[in-house]
């Protein structure tokens, strides 16, 4: 689970009525909401918060490095509370549903040195696509009568 609500407690961050449903919706495991889906959720916390408070507030968190802002293909952005663990994605190419995955090895190490370019690698961002299960099942073709 997401510790987020800590995170910006020890921060000192000031937390207003409105941070702190914006923080709540999105604490959690496997937490990968648009901006669109915070907002929903935050509104049916607390009617009166605006859109602009909420998109502002994501801005924030992905400013000061609480929230990871997530970019998919064709997809709007989503915003990811563990910041702070290391971790990959995977991602359904079907509905877009994200979950967090935690593969062994250090991806850095895996690119070979003849592929770096002279670079410094300092991290690297992998994406894992396939189909969630939810997809599969929908795809299948109708069993023959």
């Amino acid at each position: 689970m997401s510790d987020l609500l800590e995170r910006l407690r020890g921060r000192g961050w000031r937390m207003t009525a409105q941070r702190r449903v914006v923080a709540e919706v999105l604490d959690g495991e496997h937490v990968h909401l648009t901006a669109d889906e915070v907002l929903a959720r935050a509104t049916a916390r607390l009617p009166e918060i605006s859109r602009a408070t909420v998109y502002n507030t994501l801005g924030e968190l992905v400013s000061l490095g609480e929230v990871i802002e997530v970019a998919t293909i064709g997809r709007a952005k989503r915003y990811d509370p563990n910041a702070h663990r290391p971790h990959q994605h995977l991602t359904c190419s079907g509905c877009g549903a994200i979950r967090d995955v935690h593969p062994v090895g250090d991806p850095v190490d895996e690119l070979p040195a003849t592929e770096r370019f002279g670079f410094s690698v300092s991290g690297a961002e992998v994406t894992y696509w396939g189909r969630c299960p939810d997809c599969v099942r929908t795809s299948e073709p109708p069993a023959p009568h």
